[in-house]
This record gives C-alpha cells, sequence and structure tokens, in this order.
C-alpha cells in the first residue's frame, strides 16, 4: 500500500522519540515511524509538498493548511522543499521506501539539519540529529 509523507517528515522519521504536538498525532506518527524504519518492509512513498497522513492527526491542521502561528504553514512547505531538493526528489512522484533511507542516509549529515529544518521546534532536542547520524552508520557502514 503506498503512503504519503511531505518532505520534512522523511527526515522526522530518523529522530523522532514519541513526542509530538498531541498524544493522537504521536499515535499516528510512531505508526509511520515503526513502518520506515520496519527493515523487511518495502512500499511506496508519495513524497508530497502540503499535508500527508501524519498532518491528519495534527492539532494545527487547518482546513487547507498549517495554522499553528501565522507563519507556520509557509514554514513548513519551505521544509518540505528544502528537504525535496536536498535529496534530488520530484514533490508528487512515488519512490520506494528503501530509495529514500538510502538516499537520506547517504545525502543528509546531522549538521545539514540546521539549514533543512531551520526554525523546527524538535531541533533543539537534538534527537533528529542523533537519528540521522544513527541512520547513516547503519547504512554506510555496511
Amino acid at each position: 500500500m503506498k503512503k504519503i509523507l511531505r518532505g520534512h517528515h522523511l527526515l522526522c522519521t530518523h529522530g523522532f522519540k514519541g513526542m509530538g504536538y498531541s498524544p493522537e498525532f504521536v499515535e499516528v506518527m510512531t505508526e509511520i515511524v515503526e513502518d520506515i524504519r520496519n527493515e523487511e518492509a518495502d512500499f511506496p512513498i508519495q513524497v508530497v509538498q502540503g499535508f500527508d497522513y501524519a498532518c491528519q492527526a495534527c492539532p494545527h491542521r487547518g482546513k487547507t493548511e498549517c495554522i499553528k502561528s501565522p507563519d507556520s504553514n509557509e514554514h513548513v512547505l519551505s521544509m518540505d522543499g528544502k528537504v525535496i531538493s536536498h535529496l534530488g526528489l520530484s514533490p508528487g512522484e512515488t519512490y520506494m521506501k528503501s530509495d529514500l533511507v538510502q538516499r537520506t542516509a547517504e545525502n543528509v549529515s546531522p549538521e545539514d539539519l540546521e539549514y533543512l529544518c531551520e526554525g523546527c521546534s524538535w531541533l533543539e532536542y537534538g534527537v533528529c540529529k542523533n537519528g540521522i547520524q544513527e541512520l547513516r552508520e547503519k547504512h554506510l557502514l555496511k
């Protein structure tokens, strides 16, 4: 079954540690993360610059855009775009999960998150950088 993930969530899945905007969001994100981290499963993912499955459970989801703050929608769309570009992807296209994980491991360093995720409230916790570092060690040292 094809999944839909927004650009910046391609990175979030590697550092996610159960924190979120609401219990419902955490539950949905946990499901997504388990699927992405399951090395036995490979499936198609459509990469989008906009709402995805995780957003359905976010308390900041408006009808057509993020309403967390006046500039939040522009901010998340910017992060999506930066990640999609950095990984050499095209918005709306579908890729296999294994390819997206490998691209992330090869092309994203923990330091890249300072730019790719600039302004993200979760960046300060360090879990994202740790997750990307662990991903790189796991996939690049094989």
